[in-house]
Order: C-alpha cells, then structure tokens, then sequence
C-alpha cells in the first residue's frame, strides 16, 4: 500500500524539511521461486530479479536492448564472438567492486551443469578477459543476435558467492543465494519470506538514475483471484498482475482504479511426452487428433473475453521470424479427431494423463478444464492433474504426463528461442533444449538451428525458420493456442510501464 510520512528533527530554532517516504505494495500470482539468478530459468524469478541483478546488457521501455553493466559491445574479428567494454565505478549492494572477475566467474556459474541457464550459452565456446574492464565471448559460429540473447543473464559478485558458498547453482535446495540477493540494482532485497513477501528497498549506490518515487516496495504473493481483486478494491495492496479477465469490468468502473491492458509476447501451448516410441504421443496421428479436438476459439471467447490473440506457431506475430507462410490452425472437427484416433489403432478413444499449472498463467486450471472436455468430445479421456507451479516444473522434469500445459516467452524476441529450448533434442552437453520436457526430436530441426543461430542475411534466416515451422506443424511437436493477454490493476495515482515480457520493473513506478 502506498504510505506517505513525514519525520522532522528540530534542534533548538533550526527546523528541517519534511522528509516524504513513499511505499509501494504490489502482488501477483506466484512467488519468485528463489533469490538466485541462475537457479531458474523463469519469469517469475527473472522478472523480479530484474529489479534487484543486472546483467551486461538490459531491455528497456520498448523492449530493445541497451547498456547496463556493459556499456558498450562490438563483434570481434567479422563473427568469431562478441567484445564487451565494462561500467566502470559499479558496486554490488555491500559494497563490492564490479569488474571482469564477476563476469567471468557468472558466466561460468550460470552455464554450469547444475544451472537452469545453461541453454543460454550453448552458442558459446570459450569466454576470456582482455582487462578488468573488457571481456570477450567467442561463439562456435557467427551469432548476431548473442547480445539478445544475454538480457536476463544477471552478474553475481563472486567474491560474495564465495564467502558464503554458493559458487555453484542449486536448483533443488535451499541455499544462502536462494534466501538472500547482492546484486548491482536499482533495489536491494532488504526481507525474504518465501511465500509470504519479499521486500526490496533503493540501493543508493546505485549507478544509473533512478525514475521511480518509491522508498520501499513489498510483493506478496497472492494466488487466490478472488483475494488479490479484494486486496487492490480494499486498497490493502497498490498494483495487481494478473487481473482475472471476468473482474477486469469490475475494477475498471471502481473510482480511483485503473486496468491497464496490453497482449503479453508468451504463447500458451499444449505439450506431449513422445520421448520415448512407447509413449502415447510417439504417434504423430494421436498428436494431430488433439490438435482437431480443442476449439481454441471457444477458450478465447468464454475464458478470455475476447482478450487474447489465437495462434498456432511458438511466437506471437509481434516477435522476429514469425512465419507468414504458416498462419492457419487446424480446424476443430472432433469426428476427424475420432478418426485418426482409429487410424492410429484406437478405434475406442484414448485415455492419457493431463497435466497443468493452477497459479501460473493466466487461467490456467480454467482453460485445462476445458480443454479436458473438449478432448473428451473426441473421445480422449484425459484425467486432469492441476498443481502449484512450484510443483509443477519440477513434476514435468522428472516425469512428464501424456499432456501438458506449457506457456513460453521469448527472451530475446526472436523465433530461435522456442526452438532453442523447446524444439531442439535434449542435449545436456551442448545446453539445449532445456525445456523440452517432452523430448520432441527432428534431425532437419537440430541442423538448422546453429544455421539460424549464425545467418547474417535476414531472409536466408527466415526461409529456415519457415521450414522449422513448417515441419514442426505438420509434425503436430506441440499445439498452439494463443498469446496471453497482459491485464493489470492499479491505483491511478501510480504510473508504471507495462513490457510485453509481463516484467514489472520497479525502477519505473512513480506514486503521484
């Protein structure tokens, strides 16, 4: 909640000015998972973790790149890599000089076996300093769009890191890194209570200018709807994200409220488990079945309200390389759907495990349930498993059900992402595919994507994204559905900017 106070020392006839301190309260669906940066590879973690690490480079308002810690790049020798120029006079929040060191020791730390990064790095082959001030990153190949690619990649202070041994990243235990942050931010991480709030407070050090109005900012996690819509009406909280589609009315006639609307760049999918020749969905005609079961105009018109944009490619149209060869989805004809059914030796319908998130995306169980209907017309039967995100990917690392709900944001706004990491064979060694929980696989698809990753020319590029598209959709890898929509609440005495990336960037909110 917005608080303003005013404190004044007197000393004898001498009266100073008011001090005004102004805090922020927002919340949203699911709790950052972990303070540490190369944990998790996930909004809600990258997303906050924006406001309190910074990498070399950052997105800004309009989502093009900039310079953060970095304050300038250049290729190196026409394509073998990249070179950086460090921010000089940088301190992590206790104090600690940022110089080259960091930057070696986090990339090494976020391309580790153990790190949820990896993936980002498989383009790179060996990283060397120059000077405390200039790093170099080679690539196997030509990569024009690397420094894209690095905008979420966060710096730790390794000295830090060390001190309190958390050199390595431990996604599956709680360690001093998961608790506790010492990033370069704008904000520093001043309370951590997992799953109840995390507060952050201005790190005066801090080398950029500071837009925001703010003197504390705390998130509480809330991933009831009902609850968190009641917080924003009561004014027990600032800011609300998401707002549930079917209340956005309802706050937006509230005086003093405003809904901020916009379309976020994540695609909401259906994924298959087909790793294995044994599994269900290795059947390419079972896959194409679901694809003619689920009306996805349907899920746009009653769940959506007419807020989200339908789509059947991994990116929206608004992202680099969306293919304009491949636009249509395939029809919604539940008796084609029993036929290929019976064409793939099924003739009595299908029983498979369905598995979705509940406090992910924005009605998540909701679309789920009705997608679990929709199937059922065709006669899938599909037995619902809803979860906790916090359960949820770990579930679908271990064990992946016949179907899941999986929604993806590009990184770098570029096609080569999804395909990066959701299309590409699982490969630990060479850090790709890392979200491929499925274990989709395609030879063409694995030969283009360094050919993608290092194309110069921007049509040569595009004509083998297209054919990534095109054999993906015929191959039926996952089922498309739509781009999210992005709903905000707010009061209307704070300005915020709202990225199609669903990052909420506290430097930015200004209380009125």
């Amino acid at each position: 909640m917005v608080r303003t106070t005013t404190s004044c020392l007197a000393l004898l006839l001498v009266f100073c000015a008011p001090a005004e301190a102004t805090e922020f309260t927002w919340s949203g669906t699911t709790d950052p998972a972990t303070m540490d940066p190369h944990a998790m590879n996930a909004a809600p973690v990258l997303g906050f973790l924006n406001n309190v690490y910074e990498g070399l480079v950052r997105r800004g308002k309009d989502m093009t790149i900039e310079p953060a810690l970095a304050t300038s790049w250049e290729p190196i020798n026409d394509g073998e890599g990249w070179r950086f120029h460090l921010r000089e006079g940088v301190t992590f929040h206790n104090g600690e000089a940022f110089n080259a060191d960091d930057v070696i020791f986090s990339y090494e730390r976020a391309s580790s076996e153990d790190a949820d990064t990896k993936s980002w790095f498989a383009p790179v082959s060996r990283v060397e300093k120059v000077d405390d001030t200039t790093v170099d990153f080679y690539t196997t190949n030509p990569n024009p769009i690397f420094p894209d690619s690095i905008a979420n990649w966060m710096i730790m202070d390794s000295g830090w890191a060390a001190q309190n041994g958390v050199e390595s990243p431990s996604p599956n235990t709680t360690t001093y890194a998961t608790l506790n942050a010492n990033g370069t931010g704008a904000f520093r991480v001043v309370e951590r209570e997992p799953g109840f709030k995390t507060v952050l407070a201005p790190f005066e050090g801090w080398w950029d200018n500071a837009e925001h109005s703010i003197t504390r900012g705390t998130f509480l996690p809330i991933t009831t709807d009902a609850t968190r819509v009641a917080a924003l009406l009561s004014g027990e909280v600032d800011m609300i994200r998401p707002v549930p589609v079917q209340d956005a009315p309802r706050i937006g006639a509230a005086s003093g409220l405003n809904v901020i609307n916009g379309i976020e760049a994540r695609v909401i999918m259906l994924g298959f488990d087909q790793n294995d020749p044994d599994d269900t969905f290795a059947e390419p005609k079972l896959r194409q079945a679901v694809a003619h079961a689920v009306d996805v105009d349907a899920i746009l018109r009653a769940l959506m309200r007419g807020n989200a944009q339908g789509v059947y490619q991994l990116v929206s149209p608004a992202m680099r390389g969306y293919s304009t060869d491949r636009t249509a989805r395939p029809s919604t004809d539940p008796e084609l759907a029993r036929a290929l059914l019976a064409e793939a030796g099924f003739p009595d319908g299908l029983d498979i495990s369905f598995k979705c998130p509940n406090d992910r995306y924005l009605n998540d169980e909701a679309v789920c349930q009705a997608v679990t209907a929709m199937l059922a017309k065709a006669d899938i039967r599909a037995e619902l498993e809803t979860m906790p995100v916090r359960n949820y990917f770990p579930a679908m690392r271990e064990n992946p059900s016949d179907l899941y709900l999986l929604g993806w944001s590009p990184g770098t706004f570029d096609h080569e992402h999804p395909i990066r990491f959701l299309l590409a064979t699982p490969n630990a060694e060479k850090k790709l595919g890392s979200w491929n929980f499925g274990g989709y696989s395609n030879a063409r698809v694995d030969e283009l994507l360094p050919l993608i990753q290092s194309e110069i020319d921007d049509g040569s590029r595009q004509g083998m994204i297209d054919e990534v598209v095109a054999i993906t959709q015929d191959e039926t890898a996952y089922v498309p559905l739509y781009v999210q929509p992005l709903i905000w609440g707010t009061k209307d005495t704070i300005s915020m900017v709202q990225r199609p990336d669903d990052f909420f960037i506290l430097r930015w909110v200004k209380v009125d």
